[in-house]
């Protein structure tokens, strides 16, 4: 009598449920779209990098984060950067570290470290978006 479930899996797991959580598929994705919007947001900060920020300049960086375009796509980089970042340390931790209260903790830390850093640096951005670059002239 063929039964339903996994052959290789014990009649108590069944029983109890034990199996796949269906949640690594979702940080498996998030994992590869972060990625992939890093490339081009990268490739574009770059080249606005090497055009603009490197100017000693000051008004010249002032102006380039003035530029409501500008600002977007660097919070678009910061939020892309720091969810990839935080997706990956997570899978380390995950991986490597097997004692329970160590694996969580540092599984909050890197969250915690990640949303803090992420916010500082947007509000860094949106504060430079919002100066009022005349004023200075």
């Amino acid at each position: 009598m063929m039964t339903s479930g996994s052959p290789l899996r014990t009649r108590l797991a069944r029983v109890k449920g034990l199996g796949a959580a269906h949640r690594g598929v979702s940080h498996w994705w998030w994992q590869r779209v972060t990625a992939l919007a890093l490339i081009p947001l990268s490739l574009w900060f770059v080249a606005s990098l090497v055009s603009a920020l490197l100017l000693p300049d000051v008004m010249k960086v002032a102006q380039w984060f003035a530029s409501p375009v500008n600002a977007l796509l660097m919070i678009a980089l910061l939020a892309a950067l720091f969810l990839h970042a935080k997706l990956g340390v997570q899978v380390i931790i995950e991986d490597y570290v097997h004692s329970p209260v160590m694996k969580y903790t540092l599984l909050l830390l890197n969250m915690f470290i990640c949303f803090a850093f992420a916010a500082v640096c947007i509000l860094a951005v949106l504060k430079l978006h919002m100066i009022d670059v005349g004023a200075g002239a």
